[in-house]
């Protein structure tokens, strides 16, 4: 068997006999599987390997769009089983052989335990370890296995790993394997990429969605999950530190995890509705905090460097929830925070942490807001100031006041464009010869899915609609569309990347904002002045590939501006 496996890997990628030699002898002392060892080894590529492998066994081959499971797959094969021994049935007769879907002909375990359970003879169909997985999540759901055992009392098994992935101490088997259940859907949610994972509960289920690169995703989840609602939120209160007992009111906490060996924040919030209550989680993860990673174009990285260098004023980053503002924000502080400047910031809540700068986070419950929290870091001697948000005007005039006495101060404020935040801080009741003075530049931005470089696709559009959406008719052969591939999840789009738009405060723009100019007036002095609208950066990161159309217009539907052609 070794020396088949060895000239299969040898036909199939692998380029070193000796390193395939040294995984399967690491196996066969370990007892695990060859093949499994293999694949994730990594040396093989594992369709053209697996195929060769049941082309020589004589196993049938099931390739991905011929495989169909059974409707009733769930009731009568139980998902500890499929999960446990990778396999997944393609029929179910009443009486008859059981056919059954696996990867791993060597896995003699799992036939055994296949065996017992049906009773009467097996016969294996191959397909990919990844497709088999994928089916397997979208028949049984993530933590199918282990919400069986807590349906049916069976004690939780909590591996070591699991252990040492969640810092709370179980009390019995029941919480451990609510426990292993939690840290199923969380691992499931940092595999997928996503930043956030929302538990809702409806009437007659539990729905989990995930947010991935902005867009939600719902997630296969085992049948009357439903039952599982209450322990599944208070597990999720005890590892926040919340009263689990307080149900009629909203709770906010924090959870400090470390999965496979990376340390996750998590922030926890709890509403309650109708049918219980509303789980959010808001994954955080180390990360670093570099222009590069906010994908500027030369020329607006230049404006930004040239406006965080300047000693004092304010610099706004707007825009609507999960645009990225806090990690533009972020980024800013950390290529300003060096031994010679002190750098102090107010947040609700303080998202990441950054080295040697002074972090606070509000608490309304101690009456320590924004304004109170200002006021006394003043006093302190920084050079460099961040404010969360502008919420009230008692905030902004205090912000504003701190920039004209010579401190360089960055906050972010709601609107949908960069000039809207002219007008947001005059509907404050700001003066406009403070927003005139005070304020350095505006900068709105939005984030766009980027198209997944493995299935991106030329697309062609009629000259007509480019015109309507604004966008130039001479790049149209420039343009990509989404596609939907395995390693981009069939969406097409893989990672997100920042579009700006940067309005600079300039004499002609302060003398309108003087004179309580309207907002679109407001709008066209700045982009005379040279402001590049959202749309227009969105449409430069269309005719570059990096996104589509349709995910330019999706983030910008709100802009009511008509771009020069």
């Amino acid at each position: 068997m070794t020396e088949m496996l060895l000239e299969l890997a040898a036909r199939t990628g692998c380029a070193d006999a000796e390193q395939c030699r040294s995984v399967l002898k690491a196996a066969a002392f370990a007892q695990k599987s060859p093949v499994a060892a293999i694949l994730d080894a990594k040396i093989v590529d594992e369709p053209a390997f697996l195929k060769a492998l049941a082309e020589e066994l004589r196993v049938p081959w099931r390739e991905e769009a011929a495989v169909v499971v059974p409707e009733n797959a769930r009731e009568r094969f139980p998902a500890r089983l499929a999960l446990g021994c990778l396999v997944l049935p393609e029929s179910l007769p009443e009486n008859g052989d059981l056919e059954i879907l696996g990867f791993d002909p060597f896995d003699h375990a799992a036939w055994q335990a296949v065996a017992q359970f049906w009773r009467g003879p097996v016969r294996l169909r191959m397909t990919t370890r990844r497709h088999l997985l994928e089916r397997l999540k979208t028949t049984y759901g993530v933590g199918a296995d282990t919400f069986e055992e807590l349906l049916e009392d069976r004690e939780g098994d909590l591996s070591e790993t699991a252990r040492e992935e969640v810092n709370i101490v179980d009390e019995d088997d029941s919480e451990a394997s609510v426990m292993k259940f939690v840290n199923q859907i969380l691992r499931e949610g940092l595999q997928q990429g996503a930043t956030d994972i929302h538990f809702e509960p409806l009437g007659q289920d539990l729905r989990i969605r995930y947010r991935i690169d902005g867009v939600l995703h719902e997630t296969p989840v085992p049948q009357r999950i439903k039952l599982l609602q209450d322990s599944l939120t208070s597990r999720l209160k005890i590892m926040s530190g919340l009263d689990i007992a307080e149900r009629r009111r909203p709770q906010d906490g924090r959870i400090a995890l470390e999965i496979a060996g990376r340390p996750i924040d998590v922030r926890v919030a709890t509403i309650p509705c109708v049918h219980g209550e509303n789980v959010s989680l808001r994954l955080l993860g180390q990360q670093r905090f570099d222009f590069s990673g906010l994908g500027l174009d030369p020329l607006n990285e230049r404006t930004i460097r040239n406006l965080i260098s300047t000693p004092n004023g304010i610099i706004l980053v707007t825009g609507p929830t999960g645009c990225g503002k806090s990690t533009s924000l972020y980024t800013f502080l950390s290529a300003l925070n060096v031994k010679e400047r002190r750098i102090v910031t107010i947040e609700d809540p303080v998202e990441h942490k950054l080295d040697g700068v002074i972090q606070i986070a509000v608490k309304p419950e101690i009456n320590l807001d924004f304004a109170t929290a200002l006021r006394s870091i003043l006093r302190g001697d920084p050079n460099v100031v961040m404010v969360g948000e502008m919420r009230d005007l008692e905030t902004t005039e205090i912000a504003i006041r701190a920039a004209l006495t010579g401190h360089l101060v960055f906050s972010t404020l709601h609107t949908n464009d960069a000039v809207g935040g002219i007008t947001r801080l005059l509907d404050m009741g700001v003066e406009p010869f403070l927003v005139g003075s005070a304020v350095r530049s505006f900068i709105a931005q939005r984030l766009v899915r980027k198209l997944c470089p493995h299935c991106a696709q030329p697309a062609e559009y009629k000259a007509e609609d480019l015109r309507g959406f604004g966008y130039p008719v001479e790049w149209a052969e420039k343009i990509r569309r989404p596609a939907g591939c395995e390693k981009c999840r069939n969406t097409g789009y893989a990672g997100r990347s920042a579009i700006f738009e940067i309005c600079m405060m300039s004499n002609r723009l302060q003398e309108a904002i003087q004179h309580r100019a309207s907002g679109s007036e407001l709008r066209e002095i700045a982009m005379r002045e040279g402001m590049a609208p959202l749309r227009k950066a969105g449409w430069d990161r269309v005719a570059q590939g990096v996104t589509s159309v349709e995910e330019v217009l999706r983030v910008t539907s709100s802009e009511l501006e008509v771009l020069d052609e």
